[in-house]
């Protein structure tokens, strides 16, 4: 019998440790330790330096909230946008907002709904929205931004350089990974 008396004291004293510590433990939060993080992946730094290079005389503003972009009457409406964000905006001389880039992210488990949405907000207050699938190549930007510039002809000699200077982009071999299940 005083075994059993021993065991429950033990049992108990275990238990009111473990509830004292636990409290003790919600008192005092503890923060995780803080890490530097890149601004861009590898896709949207290819698109930003290639951007840089077409538009030298833009001002290229990366991941803009759309809080920046949109405002509304009504915090119901901008409760619809609150947490997303433009990849690219151009701006023009005049710092007015010329187009709005977007690339869709292959390593993000995002719906493509998530992409049109966003893209209609954006085209519903006015803005042109471009969006790539993948990391557009050089002369594919040139001409999305450059034809009303140039003269065609005169732009097509252009990308016929360029496809020489940036050619091995589009001749990266990427290994293809299968997944066994």
């Amino acid at each position: 019998m005083i075994i059993y008396i021993l065991i429950g004291i033990l049992v108990l004293c275990y238990v009111l440790y473990m509830a004292w510590k636990s409290l003790n433990s919600r008192t005092q939060k503890k923060d995780s330790v803080l890490k530097q993080r890149a601004v861009f992946n590898i896709n949207q730094q290819i698109t930003f330096m290639r951007l840089k290079e077409i538009l030298p005389e833009s001002t290229i503003l990366a991941h803009v909230s759309f809080d920046a972009l949109l405002t509304t009457k009504y915090t119901r409406t901008r409760h619809k946008y609150r947490n997303m964000a433009a990849d690219f905006v151009i701006l023009d001389d005049a710092h007015q907002i010329k187009t709005i880039i977007a690339l869709d992210d292959p390593m993000a488990l995002k719906r493509p709904q998530d992409a049109q949405y966003q893209d209609a907000l954006l085209e519903m207050a006015g803005y042109q929205v471009i969006r790539y699938s993948s990391v557009p190549e050089f002369y594919q930007l040139k001409q999305d931004f450059l034809l009303e510039k140039f003269p065609h002809h005169i732009l097509d000699a252009h990308l016929e350089d360029d496809r020489k200077k940036y050619s091995f982009y589009p001749d990266l071999k990427r290994k293809k990974v299968r997944l066994f299940s």
